[in-house]
């Protein structure tokens, strides 16, 4: 761990075993109204267990529509503990294998944010492969961009990867995001991984539709779309490809659960990647709600199109995150996060 970590965990735990965490705690409790939402993405890490079971201790935790409705209907509740929802986008097998049988075991319930273009093609996330590729090529070079990268080099190689990421997160389109993506597996000789040659050995891998609907019959996890393909919308040149992708995710989540689905996360998250267009179109599209990765807690003038997400970290000690959640450790992660 390094030295900058081990002060943080040092912190947290002086603020915890004080008894600072619970008092402050008990003050935003009875004297403000607000929803935490919390956004993982993996569920495997060796610290989700302990936060899950302080989480569940100290917080009231929800399905995100339960807490929602709720929420904005300024009820009156009897447990007085705040409402938190854990949040995990994109659809990893390993929400399936391994943060199910937490939420069935603890009776913890969560929300997965799908992409149903990759539960459908259960191909590997986008996002994911120019690490995959690189890693495991064995050409000498490649060319991209007009740049030739020698992959005997270490810093050529991480240079790559950054490349093939800006090229698919800026990509004006799906089609040319993926075509670029296909001339990269064949400049690499490289096949990216998928459910239908990998089945359950990559975790990092999309859920399929049998386990999602396993997942919800359960009632513990509920589903929200996430796109069709999950571009950055504020990227995207064309205001019509916007909007099926939008619209469409909602109708074939639909289709494939059962019922209505209200609930939409944007990709990647942030107002840069959400763009004028993408939030005028999730609110025409029948959505009642639509969550953002903007790190702030929700308060009753949050907007219900832009809510509000803190990050979850599964590497993250539950000391740190207790004392995170009630704002400790606020300046220290700050500037962990700026360097």
């Amino acid at each position: 761990m390094m030295m900058r970590e081990r002060i943080r965990l040092f912190l947290a735990a002086c603020f915890y075993y004080c008894g600072l965490v619970h008092l402050v705690l008990w003050w935003q409790q009875r004297f403000g109204r607000c929803l935490i939402i919390l956004n993982y993405h993996r569920a495997i890490g060796m610290n989700l267990l302990p936060q899950l079971l302080y989480l569940r201790r100290h917080y009231r935790v929800m399905h995100l529509e339960d807490a929602l409705r709720e929420f904005y209907t300024s009820s009156s509740i009897p447990d007085r503990r705040i409402p938190l929802v854990l949040t995990f986008d994109d659809g990893y097998l390993d929400n399936y294998t391994y943060g199910w049988r937490l939420a069935q075991m603890l009776q913890i319930p969560f929300t997965v944010f799908l992409i149903p273009g990759y539960s459908e093609s259960g191909n590997c996330f986008w996002w994911l492969a120019g690490t995959y590729l690189v890693e495991h090529t064995t050409v000498d070079k490649v060319t991209v961009g007009g740049h030739t990268y020698q992959l005997a080099d270490p810093t050529q190689r991480h240079d790559l990867v950054k490349t093939i990421d800006i090229h698919l997160r800026y990509a004006p389109s799906v089609a040319e995001r993926e075509a670029f993506l296909g001339d990269m597996q064949c400049a690499l000789e490289v096949s990216l991984p998928c459910r239908a040659t990998h089945g359950d050995r990559d975790t990092a891998l999309p859920l399929t539709w049998s386990e999602i609907r396993k997942m919800e019959e359960s009632g513990w996890v509920s589903f929200g779309a996430h796109t069709m393909h999950h571009p950055v919308l504020g990227y995207l040149t064309d205001t019509e490809e916007i909007r099926r992708e939008i619209e469409v995710s909602r109708h074939v989540l639909e289709e494939q659960l059962g019922h209505s689905v209200r609930l939409f996360a944007y990709p990647i998250g942030k107002s840069e990647h959400i763009g004028k267009a993408g939030l005028r179109l999730v609110q025409s599209a029948g959505y009642d709600w639509a969550v953002t990765t903007c790190e702030d807690v929700n308060t009753a003038r949050t907007n219900p199109y832009l809510l509000n997400r803190l990050p979850g970290d599964i590497e993250q000690h539950w000391l740190i995150m207790a004392s995170e959640l009630v704002g400790l450790l606020g300046v220290v992660s700050r500037l962990r996060k700026k360097r």
